[in-house]
């Protein structure tokens, strides 16, 4: 819900750097925030519960009343152990061990949640900044294949498409858990965690379609983890699947990736059928990455 505002507010900003800035600001502040909302609302509940527990007489130093319920159970919550308000009943005191004990948990599992946040943000982006090397920035298909156009450059590509594959399912299990890491954006400018994704997509699909050997079978392997990582990401935020407005990749472009790989030394099948079979597989994955571009306000790479 709070996503929905900062985005129409972060889209009104003409400048790009600006409007990107804004919206990094995003995940950190919204991580704040639910532990904030976590707190409010346990110490808000435990008032209810101590001012429904009260009996008609004034249990307390002085009247019982809605604040008076709230400074105790922010008391207890805190385990402040001050006595201006003291628990004089059974319920009450019942009430206050147990809200104790549910501060004391709150901040083992603070302590224990923001490491494993930031443990899993960096861990994406180590991975996601490596790919500049390989694939440039913004990464994309067409260069990271044509970086790999050396001898031994098929034995690099298959251990590059393994690497990722790895990185797409641990991307997968962190961000399914803690789908707030979804709004962490790169430090890097022209760098992504979709873009990256994204860029492995389409790699790995156009080396099943155009490469013989072991590295296309690793490659159907990968794109079979990477889809699934974007499908079910799109999924958690109700992003409905549609293909981009504009093709990523029309007949030129795909002509001239051809051309240009062909050139650097490549030795690529081509054809109708290799044409149908590519877009069969950039069905699979693109309309949901292209879903969770717009949703998150990213774009996704050129081939």
């Amino acid at each position: 819900a709070t996503w929905i505002l900062w985005r129409a507010i972060g889209l009104r900003f003409k400048s790009s750097r600006i409007r990107e800035a804004f919206f990094s600001f995003y995940g950190p502040l919204s991580l704040l925030l639910l532990v904030m909302v976590w707190a409010i609302g346990l110490i808000v509940g435990f008032a209810l519960l101590i001012l429904a527990g009260g009996p008609p007489e004034h249990p307390y130093h002085y009247d019982f009343t809605w604040m008076t319920a709230m400074y105790m159970s922010g008391t207890n919550f805190f385990t402040l152990g001050l006595d201006q308000v003291a628990p004089r009943t059974t319920i009450a005191r019942m009430l206050t061990v147990f809200e104790a004990g549910m501060g004391f948990g709150f901040l083992a599992i603070v302590i224990g949640y923001l490491p494993t946040i930031f443990g899993g943000f960096s861990r994406r982006e180590v991975s996601v900044v490596l790919l500049d090397a390989h694939a440039g920035s913004p990464p994309t298909a067409a260069e990271l294949l044509r970086r790999h156009a050396h001898p031994g450059g098929l034995e690099a590509l298959y251990s590059l498409f393994m690497e990722w594959e790895r990185w797409s399912a641990e991307l997968l299990e962190s961000h399914l858990s803690y789908p707030v890491l979804c709004y962490f954006r790169s430090q890097h400018d022209n760098e992504s965690w979709l873009s990256a994704l994204t860029a492995i997509c389409d790699a790995c699909a156009f080396t099943v379609v155009s490469i013989e050997g072991p590295t296309a079978i690793q490659a159907q392997s990968t794109l079979a983890v990477t889809r699934h990582a974007v499908v079910d990401l799109a999924q958690i935020f109700h992003a409905t699947p549609r293909p981009p407005k504009k093709d990523r990749l029309d007949a030129t472009d795909l002509y001239r990736i051809r051309k240009s790989l062909k050139h650097a030394g490549w030795e690529l099948r081509y054809g109708p059928a290799e044409d149908a079979k590519l877009s069969d597989l950039r069905q699979m994955y693109e309309p949901s990455a292209n879903a969770l571009a717009e949703f998150l306000c990213m774009d996704l790479p050129p081939w």
